[in-house]
């Protein structure tokens, strides 16, 4: 059985850029016992650009 952890990372309004530097947040979910399953950016803003990223972890429960 797994848990899972959903992270937001916002986008800046007009670079769309991330407001946080989302390596250093795989690092730390990483120490944790996390593993990255996927990054996903759905496309809900102009264009069909995202307006934000969810990093996607798991980890076994205990």
């Amino acid at each position: 059985m797994y848990e899972h952890k959903f992270v937001k990372v916002d986008l800046s309004k007009f670079k769309l850029i991330p407001d946080e530097d989302y390596h250093n947040i795989i690092y730390d979910y990483e120490k944790e016992g996390w593993e990255l399953v996927q990054i996903f950016a759905p496309g809900i803003k102009t264009y069909g650009m995202p307006s934000f990223y969810e990093l996607i972890f798991k980890r076994k429960k205990d």
